[in-house]
């Protein structure tokens, strides 16, 4: 038997949005109805939507060196249940209304490293909580030489205090296995580059010759 597709236009019916909370992100309440997999429209529900701006995450890798550039800073997500908030990440950022996801991957290595990108290659666009979320992450591996990088940076108006890291490959692999990285741009990015680090290298390092 083939399995019915779903589609927003026909399967789902909101009822009612309302805005429940507006800061710097967005809180939504919908009530919906939304078609069963059984068939048939299921009953009414309520449900809160996190509403904020598309992310960049890309991961700077030297090809050179086999090093990779990672961020730490204090996450409030991060404050009830993790013993240090101060998490190591990729480079990331938010989606101005009209810029480009590459344009805010090289602006961010900027703003968080003092670190120029150049090529970009796209891992992948994915939702990373979409149970209550709206937010989609773009995700990228940059090249960049790493040749003098780190330091602290950020924007201060932003209230960003950044400490920039420099890490060979494999002890940034490591520390997935050691949960001392365990966010998940980071981890997809850092997986994605184990599986596909001999072409990138190969490819790159024409580039550079």
């Amino acid at each position: 038997m083939t399995e019915r597709s779903m589609t927003r236009e026909d399967d789902v019916l909101v009822e009612q949005r309302e805005r429940c909370f507006q800061g710097f992100y967005r809180l939504d309440r919908l009530h919906l109805k939304h078609r069963l997999f059984a068939g048939g429209m299921g009953p009414s529900i309520s449900r809160e939507l996190f509403v904020r701006p598309d992310a960049v995450c890309v991961l700077p890798y030297d090809p050179k060196t086999d090093s990779v550039v990672l961020v730490e800073q204090f996450r409030i997500g991060a404050l009830d249940k993790s013993p240090e908030p101060w998490l190591l990440e990729i480079v990331a950022g938010l989606i101005d209304t009209d810029e480009q996801p590459q344009e805010v991957a090289r602006r961010e290595a900027r703003e968080e490293a003092d670190l120029v990108l150049h090529e970009l290659l796209p891992v992948m666009n994915y939702y990373p909580s979409p149970g209550g979320s709206d937010e989609r992450v773009y995700l990228y591996v940059g090249r960049c030489s790493t040749e003098g990088v780190g330091g602290v940076f950020g924007v201060a108006e932003e209230g960003e205090d950044i400490r920039v890291h420099v890490w060979p490959f494999a002890a940034a692999l490591q520390a997935i296995q050691d949960g001392r990285i365990d966010n998940a741009a980071s981890i997809i990015a850092l997986q994605w580059l184990a599986l596909n680090k001999d072409k990138v290298c190969a490819d790159w390092l024409a580039l550079e010759s």
